[in-house]
């Protein structure tokens, strides 16, 4: 069983930066490609940003991409979002996953464990 516990949400001001964090309660991190999703009131979960277990690759939401930056320390079993020129659309709860197959994916049905969730919210 992985537990993931996020960290680094707020409130901040547009054009502000954040970096979320998911601290995984796992032996061996590496095993896993690893996601960070958002959902926003009233609407369903979304893809944001993926690495895989080396972190070599990484998959980006075309929103986000040139501002959010994906990174994981597999020796930390930790893996961060740093988002900057945030924006009001940004505001969600976000959720750090885990997954075990064999390719990076950005479907959140691929994911084997979820984090709680933590509050992101943007002020215009």
């Amino acid at each position: 069983q992985v537990q993931l516990v996020e960290s680094g949400g707020g409130l901040v001001q547009a054009g502000g930066s954040l970096r979320l964090s998911c601290a995984a309660s796992v032996r061996t991190m590496s095993r896993y490609h690893m996601g960070w999703f958002r959902q926003a009131p009233g609407k369903e979960r979304e893809f944001v940003a993926a690495i895989s277990r080396t972190g070599d690759t990484t998959y980006y939401t075309n929103s986000v991409k040139g501002r959010f930056t994906i990174s994981r320390d597999n020796a930390e079993n930790t893996v961060d979002l740093q988002m900057n020129s945030l924006k009001p659309e940004d505001t969600a709860v976000y959720y750090c996953a885990a997954d075990l197959s064999i390719g990076l994916g950005t479907d959140a049905y691929k994911y084997d464990y979820w984090g709680q969730g933590t509050q992101v919210t943007v002020s215009s």
